[in-house]
């Protein structure tokens, strides 16, 4: 596989994290002041089974998003692969 697409696949997968990360934030905020607004708990609970399949499909192409307990490695230990996601560089289109 060529490496610019899988490094292209790589970074709309992360960009794609990080979007549906911000709507869990958002929406779990609030859900803080608005405990009884059952579409916006549907919304929550839609995005967040979105989230962990991403971050499942992630981690089984690329390795652990995180560490200590949060995600399954391969063999080998995969946590030392680099560049780890905070690492990646975002290039900016404009």
């Amino acid at each position: 596989m060529n490496h610019a697409y899988n490094h292209d696949e790589r970074q709309e997968l992360l960009e794609q994290i990080k979007a549906i990360e911000f709507m869990t934030v958002d929406l779990n905020l609030y859900l803080d002041t608005h405990p009884n607004d059952r579409r916006a708990l549907n919304e929550y609970n839609y995005y967040t089974r979105q989230l962990q399949a991403l971050k499942n499909e992630y981690e089984m192409r690329y390795g652990p998003l995180t560490n200590f307990g949060y995600a399954m490695s391969q063999y080998p230990w995969a946590w030392i692969n680099e560049p780890w996601p905070w690492e990646e560089e975002y290039y900016m289109e404009g």
